[in-house]
Formats: C-alpha cells, structure tokens, sequence
C-alpha cells in the first residue's frame, strides 16, 4: 500500500523548516532530500525498496549554529520516532554507562509512545466514558432497585431510574469540569516490581536483563492501591488505563517497530569527541577508547538487529544524522568504514550579525516572542523596538568574536541579562497592564557596560 500521497514535497521542507531555523539553506536541502527519499523508499514497489539505503548526514559546525534544531525540527515535521545520544557518553571512564544499542532502545521507546498516543486518540470517547463511569460509581453507587416512586408528574419511577438520572445530571458536571476539585477515592492499578536485580553476579546484557524483567512484570498481578484524588486528577490518571485496556498493545508494539524501522531517525551529537585528535603520531590512551565508540557504532550504522523489550529491530533503514564541531579533529580521523557511511556531509556556516537579528525576530518561537509570552502572563505588554534588536544582536554577536563562540545560546544569555530586573520586578513593582518598551538606550545602558569593561564572565554558560 502507498504511504502518504500528501507527504511534504523537499521545498515543503524547507518551508516549515524556514520557520524556526535561520539560514544554513545547504544543511536544510540536503535534510530535506532525506527525508523526502524515505517516502520515496517506502513508495518503490519492486524488490529493489529492501536495498534502497538512506544517505546518512554528517553536519559540521560550531556549537550554537543549528545542527540539533535541524534534526529535532526534522523529525517533528516527519511526525516520525527520534532520539538524540550524545557520542562522548559513551568514552565515559572505564567503558561504563550506557551501551551503544541503548540509542536504538530509546528509539523504539519513542515509537511506541508515538503510537500508543496515536491509537489512544481511537479510543478517546469510550475510555472518557468509562472514566466517568468510575467517577460516578465513587460518587453514586448504581442502584439496582425496583421499587416505585411518585414522582411530581405523577408518573411512578423506580429507584434504579432515579439513580440513573442522578447519575446523569452528576454526568454533565463531571464533563463540564464543574467538579473537578472535589475528592474522591479511587483504585490505581500499579504495577508489582518482581524485586529482580543482577543475576549471575552481573553478568547478563542489558537486552537479556529488560526481557527477563518485563516476564516476570507481566507474570506478576497488578496491585491496585486506594488514593484519595480531586476528580481533576482522577481524569487524567484513570483515562491512560482506560484507554490502555482498550489498545492492543500487541499491534501497538508492531507498528512502532515498522516505524522506527523504517521513518526513525537517531541524531548523534559531538561525534567529533569520538575521533582520532589529528596531529597525534602514535595511537594509544584516549584515542583507544574513541577508536573502541567507533567501532561499535559501526555496526547499528551499517544495519544489525537489536534486541528490545518490544521486539527485535533491524537498523538498516534507519536515517542517522551525526553532528560535531571538529575543533580538534576533522572528520578525516574517524574510522574509514565509519565516514563510509555518512556520505552526505554538511558544513554549517558560522552566525552572523545579521543572523542574530533574525533568529531574535523571525522564528515562531523567537526569544522575543517567548518572553513576551511570560510578560504577557503576568498581564504586562512587552515590546521591542527594531533599533533594540539590532543592539542586542550586535553585542551578542561581539561576546561571541571576544570569549567562546557559542552560537546563537548566546541570545539566550544576553536576554536573560537585559530582563531580569524585570522579571523579578513583575508583579510587586510593575504591576497588571503596564507597557515596557525595549529600546536601544535600554540596551546599551544595561548591557553596553558589561562589554565595553570586557566583565563578561557573566556572559559565560
């Protein structure tokens, strides 16, 4: 069967991606081609779609300029399973931690929740009313009576029907949010913990352990505990119960393994901190270890099968994006099968001036609009001039050329500097319905300062 025919075009893409991430147009077609190509894939009907791999993405850039942006918005547009590791994690001493197969456990953690929440919507209406149901019942108790009463009609009703039609009117309260802060007392199921630890001294991998301890879960009855709760609270935490009751979780399970098989992406960040330093003549201490990262991914790269609690996946279709500053190193210096499988690469360009005028304004969740949003919230109207945006993009754009180069996280310093006073100010001293107008002298005189002395410690993360 065709997937999607609506699914966005690579300049659709670039579109929505345009919306939240400035400039970097070569990262954003080439991202945008990848992601149209596993609607292509999966629309190829010959024999030919098993071989058909994705082009893995390796974006080069410092810190701040938009690689994990472009990945997360990717996968928001695909509606498709993501998850972010860290390369350096996995260097950690000692070789501890988390293996490299975890990422795509987390992977398929992401798909199931993507899924479940996705079949949850199916089953919304008769999961809400067996919430209510639950609810009446800790309210009025059904009644199953026979007994006749007048009634001011003069039309004998039973107790069962006067029951029902109490039940009914509480109904409508309980939909309307009428009662929502009344308490009542209501069974939640928990689930047992089989008390089940290392076995063998240690021993097992992580895929054998999650398989032994999601058994004995599921052999293990469930415990229900009595909790006395506001209806509110009710709502929420008996409806993902209701609900699960009615999903198959055995469908559920193998949808989101065919998902994150075949939509899922893995973004890989500071995957620069797993390569060889470049200069170094022999090879020995760290560089073992990175080499060791390396050689590990390689497989989950290339396609392997990875065992999971919810079943076996295979890596092979999976899009990986890999992103590293390589201050230090160059990509060169990973293993050669390694950048074999990265073939797109991707160099991001360093922010400008003009940039960070543009990332402070445009976007849809711009910095500007996301603290007008908190002023807005305590009923105060915050407002920026353009020549007070041109200020602020100037002088983090000179904190970056003076100390560390950290991209656009430094607008997120600059504005917390150039705020503060008022935020803490809201509500005690500036109260309901006042107007602050940001202007450039605001700026300068709060900010200016700061630069000009060179006291920019503040300004460091």
């Amino acid at each position: 069967m065709l997937e999607d025919k609506n699914y966005l075009t690579p300049r659709e893409i670039v579109v929505e991606l345009d919306k939240y991430i400035i400039g970097q147009a070569d990262a954003k077609r080439n991202v945008a081609i990848a992601l149209r190509n596993r609607w292509r894939r999966m629309n190829v009907r010959s024999e030919l779609q098993r071989e058909i791999v994705p082009n893995n993405i390796l974006m080069i850039g410092a810190t701040g300029v938009g690689k994990t942006e472009i990945a997360r918005r990717l996968a928001k547009i695909a509606k498709a399973p993501f998850t972010k590791v860290e390369a350096s994690k996995f260097t950690e001493v000692g070789y501890v931690g988390r293996d490299v197969e975890s990422m795509v456990r987390d992977l398929v953690e992401q798909s199931v929740n993507l899924v479940k929440k996705e079949k949850e919507k199916g089953v919304k209406e008769r999961a809400t009313e067996a919430v209510e149901n639950i609810i009446l019942d800790a309210l009025i108790p059904p009644v199953a009576g026979s007994q006749s009463v007048s009634t001011t009609s003069g039309e004998p009703k039973s107790d069962a029907e006067l029951n029902q039609q109490t039940r009914e009117h509480f109904r409508q309260k309980i939909q309307s949010g009428e009662m929502d802060d009344r308490k009542i007392e209501i069974n939640v199921s928990q689930p047992s913990t089989s008390g089940i630890g290392m076995v063998g001294g240690g021993m097992m991998d992580e895929s054998s352990m999650i398989n032994l301890q999601e058994m004995l879960g599921n052999m293990m009855p469930k415990k229900n505990k009595k909790r006395k709760v506001t209806i509110g609270e009710a709502k929420k935490l008996l409806f993902d119960e209701e609900a699960s009751k009615l999903i198959d979780m055995d469908e559920v399970k193998e949808e989101a393994i065919r998902r994150a098989e075949n939509t899922g992406m893995i973004f890989i960040d500071e995957i620069d901190k797993i390569a060889k330093s470049s200069g170094k003549g022999g090879s020995g201490g760290p560089d073992v270890s990175r080499e060791g990262v390396q050689r590990d991914l390689l497989p989950i790269v290339e396609g392997s099968s990875v065992t999971t609690k919810y079943g076996v996946i295979n890596t092979e279709h999976i899009l990986f994006i890999a992103a590293g500053a390589f201050h230090l190193s160059k990509p060169s210096d990973l293993i050669p099968e390694l950048q074999g499988r990265f073939p797109i690469r991707v160099e991001l360009q360093d922010l400008t001036k003009e940039d960070f005028y543009q990332i402070i304004k445009e976007p849809k969740n711009a910095l500007t609009k996301q603290y007008m949003a908190l002023f807005e919230a305590e009923e105060v109207r915050l407002e920026f001039n353009d020549e007070a945006l041109d200020e602020i993009a100037q002088i983090a754009f000179d904190i970056n050329s003076e100390i560390e180069n950290i991209g656009a996280r430094r607008l997120h310093t600059v504005m917390s500097r150039l705020l503060n006073d008022f935020l803490f100010d809201i509500p005690d001293v500036i109260g309901p319905n006042a107007h602050v107008m940001v202007t450039r002298e605001m700026v300068k005189e709060k900010l200016d300062g700061a630069v000009k002395n060179k006291d920019l410690s503040q300004f460091i993360l």
